[in-house]
């Protein structure tokens, strides 16, 4: 099982937004006392925050989905719903937020830094923040907003200031281990070192803190060995530390070859921003400050190899220092001057002045107006405008199309932002499909006679809205005509049926009794 992970894609949603209520206060002498519905809560945040207790992702690699509490829903008697509990995530000092497309959202650095990864919906308005003088009792109430969502991925870059690099089974945990408290694990075998190592370290009145990167072999910038994994981990080291073995057991390496090898290595892994200076510019790894240590002199063979390949070191341009982490040979010099490259990177970070990012002035879109955009698309050799802006959009979710008077209300503040308008000026027709929002949204058949004010409901019972209503008041004309229509089809049945009934097509009528019996008689008394 894992124990240390440095990379992980989260999964985080806000809460959603309480729904408002519809409520009307009713009290003794009092059946109509105007509405008292009340708004709801909105929903919890998805906040990361730098805990200086945590030092590692893994539970976010074991459990990747998280969800903010949703917000509750108001209720009459002007009582608002419960607002949704913010979820705090602890994260590690140093970790980077990036998107799946690989910007940097945030660097996280210092106790207490945070960021919003995905904010909490917005809760609805009940029917009582909803009442205006022309409309006195709304029969509706604004839903809840969902909250955001978003597919981030975290990643861990160590605070260190000096970072030791080497070829495995180097001595870099034992070097760590002698300069400092920490106590990682040490065997002779490859590979040991699973996870970067952090130490600190006291050198005169400087205190540093020193990692190591674990596996860096021939093709770790290509994804081999483990070094590619954790090179990430350096990118704010001041200074890199080479670690070279002068006792490797190996017929076919030196310590000049794997300097070689892990220079060109860190030549080829790019640095991405979420490090950079003072000045906005990122230093790649190879072009910092390094220095060399000749590590395992207490061994005989190990002694004459760093005798031998010093010079040459030195004639690059390195600073060389002999050492022995079982012997603690040379260790005090080596501490001595990571601390001065520490502290005059501190000094020169302390003493740059701060860069100021210059305004950008990004204009507006041809069609931008009011905070929406009007997008003319065609859908099945039909045409289709698509209203896009974080209004119409908010307030699509905020409405209960099972209202009419919900839906009228929405016309309304379609119409008080200008899309009606914008809408006859882009060329659209009456029934012609209108879409807010992107992909499928919400669909409607524009019907430019949506355009009115809440001075039409008083005309129509609470809840409801006549513009939305397929139903028309008969006038007092069409009322005496459909009256007449009804009584000359009465007559007209009448006529057809004593037609038939003379025609002889009946065997009986009303008065066939009366008219047979008599003759009947007659006809008996004359028989």
């Amino acid at each position: 099982m894992a124990s240390f992970v440095d990379r992980v894609v989260l999964h985080v949603s806000g809460g959603t937004g309480g729904h408002g209520c519809v409520s009307v206060k009713r009290e003794k002498f009092k059946p109509l006392g105007g509405p008292d519905g009340g708004n709801g809560g909105d929903g919890g945040d998805v906040i990361l925050r730098v805990d200086s207790n945590t030092t590692t992702l893994l539970d976010y690699h074991h459990a990747p989905h998280r969800h903010a509490t949703n917000g509750g829903n108001g209720m009459g008697d002007w009582r608002a719903g419960k607002t949704g509990e913010t979820l705090i995530l602890p994260v590690p000092d140093g970790t980077v937020v990036k998107n799946k497309a690989g910007d940097v959202l945030a660097d996280l650095v210092g106790e207490g830094s945070e960021y919003i990864a995905a904010a909490g919906g917005q809760g609805g308005l009940g029917n009582s923040s909803l009442s205006s003088q022309k409309r006195k009792a709304p029969g509706f109430a604004l839903l809840g907003v969902p909250g955001e969502e978003a597919d981030i991925v975290l990643e861990l870059k160590s605070i260190a200031d000096i970072a030791l690099v080497g070829f495995p089974s180097a001595g870099k945990s034992s070097l760590i281990a002698a300069i400092s408290a920490a106590r990682p694990k040490i065997a002779d075998y490859p590979f040991t070192t699973l996870i970067p190592n952090l130490g600190v370290v006291q050198s005169g009145d400087v205190r540093f803190t020193v990692a190591d990167v674990p596996g860096l072999i021939e093709g770790a910038s290509e994804g081999k060995g483990l070094g590619h994994n954790f090179l990430r981990h350096v990118e704010r080291c001041a200074a890199l530390v080479h670690v070279l073995d002068c006792a490797a057991l190996e017929t076919d390496r030196d310590p000049i070859g794997d300097l070689e090898v892990i220079e060109r290595e860190l030549e080829k892994y790019e640095v991405d921003m979420s490090y950079a200076g003072t000045d906005g510019d990122v230093v790649p790894l190879n072009r910092r400050p390094r220095l060399v240590a000749l590590n395992k002199v207490d061994v005989p063979d190990g002694r004459d190899m760093a005798g031998f390949v010093r010079p040459e070191l030195e004639k690059r341009g390195y600073r060389v220092f002999e050492v022995s982490a079982s012997s603690h040979e040379g260790l005090r010099e080596l501490g001595f001057a990571m601390a001065a490259i520490v502290k005059d990177a501190r000094d020169a970070v302390e003493k740059a002045p701060p860069r100021i990012q210059p305004p950008v002035l990004k204009p507006r879109g041809v069609n931008y107006k009011g905070g929406f955009l009007i997008r003319r698309e065609e859908r099945n050799l039909e045409p289709l405008f698509r209203v896009l802006g974080e209004k119409p959009v908010r307030w699509v979710q905020q409405t209960d199309f099972t209202n009419d008077e919900a839906v009228g209300y929405l016309a309304d503040r379609l119409a008080k932002l200008g899309v009606e308008e914008k809408l006859f000026k882009e060329g659209a027709k009456p029934g012609d499909a209108v879409v807010i929002g992107e992909g499928d949204g919400v669909v409607f058949d524009w019907e430019p006679t949506m355009i009115g004010g809440a001075e039409l409901l008083a005309a129509s019972p609470r809840g409801s809205d006549i513009r939305v209503e397929d139903f028309s008041r008969p006038t007092r004309e069409e009322k005496r005509g459909d009256h007449q229509k009804r009584k000359e089809a009465r007559a007209a049945a009448r006529d057809e049926l004593e037609a038939e009934r003379k025609a002889g097509i009946w065997t009986e009528s009303v008065n066939y009794k009366h008219s047979s019996r008599p003759a009947d008689v007659e006809g008996n008394e004359e028989d």
